[in-house]
């Protein structure tokens, strides 16, 4: 499968980060894997082109993050879906399924 293109990306990265927030905190390196994991592959970050998406969304208030110290292990951010991030994330899921409906219909795409 090839990889998807910056652009489409980057389009995303709000949507993909919402999703994989909804069930528990993760920080920043468990959120690119699980974008990657559940993609297989298709979908990649570096999990440092994340943080300023990260960033803002927690300044928009659909996440919250909170600094976690383990022992043996750095110091690490966690983030959370806050009660606005749950309404941006339904928002994001219902326009994105509009869009890709109207794509595939009009590129002739299927379904895998």
């Amino acid at each position: 499968m090839l990889p998807i293109d910056n652009a489409r990306k980057n389009g995303s990265a709000e949507l993909l980060i919402l999703a994989q927030l909804e069930t528990r905190p993760r920080h920043g390196y468990e959120i690119a894997s699980e974008i990657e994991r559940r993609s297989g592959g298709a979908v990649s970050f570096q999990p440092a082109s994340l943080y300023p998406v990260l960033y803002r969304m927690e300044r928009e208030g659909w996440i919250a993050g909170r600094w976690v110290e383990k022992a043996g292990q750095h110091r690490r951010r966690y983030y959370r879906l806050t009660g606005s991030g749950r309404k941006q994330l339904a928002a994001q899921r219902s326009s994105w399924s509009a869009f890709l409906a109207g794509l595939r219909q009009t590129a002739g795409l299927q379904d895998a």
